[in-house]
Parts: structure tokens; sequence; C-alpha cells
């Protein structure tokens, strides 16, 4: 599959506050803007870290807050991954056994279990089709957030559908729970250096943060020169977006993303270990941990792909039991807000 191109016109220590209400954001997040944070001069460039290694990090003894780390589920059904597109095109999306929703109950179950919180960035159309499961998400005290309509790329889309999609989805998400959404992440991390236009379009639908840009080089996604921690984002239309990357470790010079989706699956789990680590004792900062319910799921049915897909997606299927489990028993957590 081809990597987006998208061509259209168009410090925090411990935990971050996103304005909501009466709340406003952490003034202590640097801030970027479309012509001065993700283009050439990245916020790596600028203060470039050295490779780790063990003797860099601190004893854990040492006293100092505990870092309170985020815990997030994409809520979508296993054949509605960017893996299985072409194999299972949208408009069957209805004749397939749905798995969602006993599958993010587990997740509820052992994030009750363990008095953990997070947010679940659920799918829109799994909303409309399962609004019981989108209010006993937001009963069990969880945040609600936005992962799209139909899980479509955005660097794929032209703003005006990209914004048709955010308000359906949005509307689906409220109108199941009667809450407010302000969180959006985009399906396979899909805003790109070509498609940060749609950062606008957020800040405009309401939304107070996003969860969409990775900063690694990835086939599919990726702006690896894009900050690394959260930041504030100043879009063109003078507002603005609180972005909140997913983890990555800097070693040699690269960014290696780590602690959440197929990275918990196919690194070692000494390596997730490792990565909780070093954002407690060198970085500290939270890890933004990310989960789907279809990763708890080796029973799910097997769907005919290329190599790679059935790679990314089957690879040690419930092992992410394993590495919630961990997190839950082992790791402070809250939600995104």
């Amino acid at each position: 599959m081809k990597r987006c191109s998208g061509k259209t016109s168009a410090n925090q220590e411990s935990s971050f506050s996103v304005f909501m209400g009466s709340k406003s954001v952490d003034n202590s997040l640097p801030r970027f803007s479309q012509s001065s944070g993700l283009q050439r001069q990245s916020l790596i460039s600028q203060w470039p870290e050295p490779a780790l290694d063990n003797s860099q990090i601190p004893s854990a003894t040492e006293a100092s807050p505990r870092i309170r780390h985020i815990l997030s589920v994409d809520v979508e059904d296993y054949f509605q991954v960017e893996a299985f597109a072409n194999e299972v095109p949208r408009r069957a999306w209805g004749i397939w056994p749905s798995r969602v929703v006993e599958n993010t109950r587990k997740f509820l179950n052992l994030f009750e279990r363990h008095d953990v919180k997070g947010t679940f960035f659920f799918l829109g159309w799994v909303a409309d089709r399962f609004p019981n499961l989108v209010r006993e998400v937001q009963a069990q005290g969880h945040e609600l957030a936005c992962h799209s309509y139909w899980h479509r790329r955005v660097c794929t889309l032209p703003p005006a559908e990209f914004r048709e999609d955010l308000r359906i989805s949005k509307d689906a998400i409220e109108q199941a729970a009667g809450v407010p959404v302000y969180g959006y992440r985009a399906p396979s991390w899909s805003i790109t250096k070509d498609s940060l236009w749609a950062l606008d379009i957020l800040a405009e639908e309401g939304f107070r943060y996003d969860s969409s840009i990775y900063p690694i080089h990835h086939d599919l996604y990726g702006v690896p020169d894009a900050p690394r921690f959260s930041y504030v984002y100043q879009c063109r239309n003078g507002r603005e977006l609180t972005e909140i990357p997913p983890p990555t470790v800097r070693i040699a010079g690269f960014n290696f993303p780590a602690a959440g989706g197929g990275y918990f699956r196919i690194f070692p789990f000494l390596f997730t270990e490792w990565v909780f680590k070093t954002f407690e004792q060198r970085y500290r900062k939270p890890v933004v941990t990310y989960f789907h319910p279809w990763e708890v799921d080796p029973e799910q049915p097997r769907i005919p792909a290329g190599l790679k897909s059935s790679f990314r997606h089957y690879t040690t299927l419930g092992l992410s039991k394993r590495a919630s489990v961990y997190c839950c028993k082992n790791i402070c957590f809250s939600p995104l807000v």
C-alpha cells in the first residue's frame, strides 16, 4: 500500500490539561504552528538527545512524583482495520460477525478490577450500531473520544469529506452517550505533513485535542520531525489544538515507536518495560499507551490478506492482554482529559 501524499489545497510533567469548559491549556506546553513547528525545523533537531543507555537512567528510588501515564483504547472491530481495507469493503461491514462489544468489555472489566480510567476513541460506525456500549464506557467513568466514522486515512480525503466524516462520527458518539466529545485520533495515525489542514478543521468543529501525529518513519504514516511530547498547535485559523503524540524512544538519532498496538505484540516485552522506565526516570513524561479490542481476541475470524498485513494484524494476537494486565497492575494511569 502506498504512503499517503494527501495533496489538497489546503512540557508537561506528570499530566496535561486540555481546555474544556473552565479549564485551560497548560501554558507549560510548547507551542508550534504549521509554518514553524512541523516543517523543517524540528523539536528534535533543536534539542537533540544522546543515545540511551542504562547508565543514564537514574535510580527508581530517587524521590520524585510518580508519572501518571495515559491509557487509551481505539474502539474498532477486527475487520475494520487498515490492513484489511482492500479485503473487506466498508459496504460489507454490516455482514461480518461483530466482536467489538465483547472485546471492549474485556478492557472494561480489566480496568474496573484495577480501578484505572482511560480514553476510548470510538469509531462512529460502532457507536451507531452499539450505542449501549458507548453508554457503558461512559457510565464507568472513562472519557469518550472520536476515531472517525469510516476508518479512512485522513491523508487520503479531501477536506470537505474529512469534515463530514468528523461531524457524523462525533454526533454518533454524543447522541449515544449524551456527553460532548472533545478528542480525536485519526485512523492509522494518518494526519501527516500533507494533511495538517485537518488540525484546522478539528479546531473549527469544537475539538480541543488531537492524538494523530506519530513522530516516526513508517510506510503508511508519520511525521518524523514532529515534537515527541505534548504541545499546543497554533492553527492557521487562529485557533489552538493540543497535540498528544503516541510514545517514542530516541535511540542513535532515530525515533522508535513503543508501548502501543502492534508494538506491544511485536517487540519483546522487556522492551516495553524498559520504555516505561525510560519515560518515568529519564524523560519524566507520560506514555500514551493505546490498545485495540481485537488485539485481545486470538479467536477472531481470519481474513486472507497479504503477508505484510497479516503480520501486522495477527502476530502474537493475545499478547496485548498480557501488556494491558501488566500496565494496569504496575503503571499509574489516567485518561487523556
